[in-house]
């Protein structure tokens, strides 16, 4: 066996046996080594565990084309405490590869020792040439939030931490959109979103008189223990991504228009400026995996009023992933603007391990005088990547970011942020 396999073994040993206290093995679909321009086979988790077990793969059977990782999980996040779930992801070719992209699929379902419990089901269907795209995010969960008020720049952020005053609610959300091609990789089409947030408890309250969100409510009438944001939807999208979970290459453009309407059971009528902006570079043809991915995601309100827990904050992307190194929630506002850059670079030769570095920025408006981009909340850090399963590119991350106020923590997850 050769020296670097043996020392990557070694390390390997001691850091699954740590990491999977947090990621207890799971069940995956597995395929045949594939070569690299090395010649170096690329290695996936399961393929280490075979190794070390001392197993070999059955090459008479074919690879599988689709591919699907079932991963419990045991965790930490600095939003929820320690979580007990599982996670569930899976792609599936519903065309030839040649003029349709891969679907992917998501199921969640989680427990805290905050008391927070959700399950949430997303899907992104691209039927055959990639006619049509299904866009969908289906959530029912007991919720919180750690809050901090609105707007970015606040003074007093440095004066309290990650503990304060946590708001609870019931939360259910469905959202589903369908886009028609109309052009290459462009797709333009319409949804609709349901936003429902009940049993709203500000802790706050119990030993202070007001609060950031009894006062924007009050302001701004709306019920401080109940609201809705219900609207349609209005989109164009272009895609040229090579890979839905894990892209070397290509870029991914999302904008919607969002018009909470009150026929629609909205407490409030408004009008959403929204999008969702990917690019990624990769640096090396010999190894694609050496990627520059940049993000900007955004919601700028036009007109009306939205509901404060409604409100665009830290990690209230699809995924609930954006601006590590702060808790979810922790900026928001009327207007809100997120930017992330990450280098990915492989740090063994068959691709088992890899790591990464990112920074990310945050700004955000509020509902009196504070505009947004005139305050920037900035955070960074890096991690470690574990190839789960090599057919589906699924990976677990490892990811320790610090922000201002300091503010830290370590985010774990299944696959990539962006």
């Amino acid at each position: 066996m050769p020296k670097e396999q043996k020392l990557t073994i070694r390390f390997l040993s001691f850091l699954i046996a740590c990491s999977l206290c947090f990621f207890p093995a799971g069940v995956a679909a597995q395929e045949t080594a594939v070569r690299n321009d090395n010649l170096i086979p690329i290695s996936d988790l399961g393929d280490f565990i075979r190794q070390v077990l001392n197993k070999k793969v059955d090459t008479t059977k074919a690879p599988k084309k689709n591919g699907m990782t079932i991963l419990p999980s045991i965790g930490y996040n600095p939003s929820f405490g320690f979580v007990i779930g599982a996670k569930i992801s899976a792609i599936k070719q519903y065309g030839v590869p040649e003029n349709t992209s891969l679907s992917s699929f998501g199921l969640e379902g989680i427990y805290s020792t905050k008391g927070v419990v959700t399950g949430q089901a997303r899907h992104n269907i691209f039927t055959e040439a990639n006619k049509l795209n299904f866009q969908g995010n289906w959530q029912l969960s007991k919720f919180l939030i750690a809050d901090y008020g609105i707007g970015t720049g606040n003074k007093e952020y440095r004066y309290k931490t990650d503990s304060t005053f946590l708001i609870r609610f019931t939360f259910i959300r469905l959202t589903e959109k369908i886009y028609r091609k109309i052009g290459s990789n462009l797709f333009a089409g319409g949804g609709i979103s349901f936003d429902i947030r009940t049993n709203i408890s500000d802790q706050q309250l119990e030993v202070l008189p007001s609060s950031p969100h009894k006062r924007y409510s009050l302001r701004n009438d709306f019920d401080s223990k109940k609201y809705s944001a219900n609207g349609l939807l209005v989109a164009l999208q272009y895609n040229t991504r090579e890979h839905p979970l894990r892209s070397y290459g290509g870029a991914y453009l999302d904008f919607s228009l969002r018009f909470n309407q009150k026929w629609l059971g909205s407490t409030k009528n408004a009008i959403q400026l929204m999008y969702d902006l990917r690019k990624y570079i990769s640096l090396s043809k010999k190894n694609p995996e050496h990627v520059l991915a940049f993000w900007h995601w955004a919601s700028y309100k036009l007109s009306g009023t939205v509901p404060y827990l409604e409100l665009p904050a830290t990690a209230y992307d699809t995924y609930g992933r954006s601006g590590r190194a702060y808790t979810m929630g922790r900026f928001k506002g009327p207007s809100y603007a997120c930017f992330e850059g990450e280098w990915r670079f492989p740090i063994t030769r068959d691709k088992l391990l890899s790591g990464v570095a990112f920074i990310n920025l945050q700004t955000a408006s509020d509902d009196l005088e504070k505009k947004v981009f005139q305050y920037w909340e900035p955070g960074g850090g890096g991690g470690l990547r574990i190839l789960f399963n090599k057919q589906s590119r699924s990976t677990i991350c490892m990811d320790y970011a610090r922000g201002k106020y300091g503010s830290s923590g370590f985010f774990f997850g299944l696959n990539e942020v962006f």
